[in-house]
């Protein structure tokens, strides 16, 4: 795992070179068997997660974040989200208070751009909205009942 200040590392870590480097992803046209997770990035296992402190936590997340705010949701992304969000310690830090709720307000944006509501990507943004505004209490970026 990559130390805790390598925001590059861990975009790659998480996301994968290609991801990255390309900001899409593209059938690999190495026809080898098995999986090169160097190159569509690790999943957030429990054994990945649970090693890393509260620290890393909030670090990862606004590296993650961050990359959020200049490109497209992704499955890769929001798992890892998600992740991250689910190691976050209650009482928080200001900091990752601060944090989590840019990423609903971004998460907010991109639902509203999205063509359709049957697109893939609406059920994991409303996911982390929900989480943000219901588990961590800022009850103000949830969406209105209907």
């Amino acid at each position: 795992m990559p130390t805790s200040e390598d925001e590059e590392g861990w975009k790659k870590f998480c996301l994968g070179e290609r991801l990255c480097s390309e900001g899409a992803i593209r059938p690999t046209k190495n026809e080898s068997p098995g999986i090169d997770y160097i190159e569509i990035g690790f999943p957030p296992l429990l054994s990945i997660v649970s090693r890393m402190n509260q620290a890393t936590v909030t670090s990862v997340l606004e590296y993650l974040s961050n990359w959020f705010g200049e490109r497209d949701f992704t499955p890769e992304l929001g798992r890892w989200l998600y992740a991250l969000l689910a190691c976050l310690e209650k009482p928080l830090l200001p900091e990752a208070h601060s944090l989590i709720r840019q990423l609903a307000r971004r998460c907010s944006e991109v639902r509203l751009l999205v063509d359709s509501k049957d697109d893939e990507r609406v059920p994991a943004l409303n996911l982390l909205i929900c989480l943000v505004s219901r588990y961590f209490d800022q009850r103000d970026l949830a969406d209105e009942p209907s």
